[in-house]
């Protein structure tokens, strides 16, 4: 009769030396990662910059850099400084009445065209620059692209207003005025002068 047990027990000890060659396969990965972990953290930062050490006959200046004036430039005063007045760098902008409107359109073609304003559809002002996105997805429904350009009003506060354009064209300018009544969207004309 043969003997089957001496199998069972080498099976048993392949299985046995298996789990102890993967704990100490972990235990050999964790003790080279903290080893590695180690070196890194008692190593110098190489991109960590080391204050330089103040010496008495710099007189505490700061060190001098190549390509730069050694000597100390003389201090802008308030009347070197430039002064800006926005109203005059930025264009202007008024609000265009219908009567406006009329009578560019009954100017000859030439007239139009040779003139240097920029007319914007303003589809709504809103406090809540939520609204006014909602303002902006509703007219990109309606296939028309807009923008919303946030306005500092001085006792009002933050106003986003949704804008239509730039249009040069008048033509163009009552049929997109037309086609936002249809759709219940009140809009007004407003019109940049360009500074020259």
């Amino acid at each position: 009769m043969p003997n089957r047990r001496p199998a069972s027990t080498t099976r048993r000890r392949s299985q046995g030396g298996f789990l102890l060659g993967m704990f100490v396969g972990v235990v050999l990965g964790l003790a080279v990662a903290l080893g590695i972990a180690f070196y890194l953290n008692k190593s110098p930062v190489p991109f960590q910059m080391a204050k330089p050490a103040k010496s008495d006959k710099d007189g505490g200046k700061p060190p001098v850099i190549a390509g730069l004036p050694s000597s100390s430039a003389p201090a802008i005063t308030a009347a070197d400084k430039p002064k800006f007045d926005f109203y005059s760098i930025l264009p202007k902008e008024e609000p265009v009445s219908e009567k406006e409107l009329r009578e560019r359109a009954r100017a000859p073609r030439g007239q139009q065209e040779a003139s240097k304003d920029v007319y914007f559809i303003q589809a709504g002002s809103f406090q809540n620059p939520a609204d006014a996105d909602n303002q902006k997805a509703r007219l990109a429904i309606l296939g028309y692209e807009s923008s919303v350009e946030p306005a500092n009003l001085p006792d009002k506060g933050t106003w986003y207003r949704v804008r239509l354009g730039p249009y040069a064209k008048v033509d163009e300018i009552n049929r997109v005025r037309q086609a936002l009544a249809q759709s219940g969207i009140e809009a007004s004309l407003v019109k940049i002068k360009e500074s020259q």
